[in-house]
């Protein structure tokens, strides 16, 4: 007996990504939710928290919470997908590392297992991660 294998039968990856925005928040966060959907599958999105800056103060409070997806994409695909959003929607790379940010995209959890060091050190990351898990 010969087992078929369906090539189009891709595996569902389950990945929750963080967002975080400090230039027009909502509106920003919301057209990013727009642009993810037509590309990948919109599980659930968490709460969105308020948050002070890190490492640059003198800047707006963050609006950060999370979004959980299902995809085929492999995780270097889903990145430049993320990147590419983050670009489209005009995201400035030549300032500072912690500095305003229109949209801020980042693969938290692949499959259950926390890929972001920043999960340890950020309550509110936490919090979504719970809040979608």
């Amino acid at each position: 007996m010969t087992q078929r294998h369906s090539i189009t039968n891709k595996h569902k990856n389950l990945v929750i990504i963080g967002i975080g925005s400090n230039i027009e928040a909502d509106k920003n966060i919301s057209n990013m939710l727009e642009i993810l959907k037509a590309k990948v599958k919109i599980l659930q999105v968490s709460t969105m928290i308020k948050t002070k800056p890190i490492g640059i103060e003198n800047q707006p409070d963050y609006t950060n919470g999370a979004v959980k997806i299902e995809t085929d994409l492999n995780q270097i695909e889903l990145n430049q997908l993320l990147k590419s959003i983050e670009d489209k929607m005009g995201r400035n790379r030549s300032g500072p590392k912690f500095g305003p940010r229109n949209i801020d995209l980042d693969i938290v959890v692949w499959n259950g297992e926390i890929t972001d060091e920043d999960y340890y050190t950020r309550d509110f990351l936490q919090q979504s991660v719970k809040e979608l898990s």
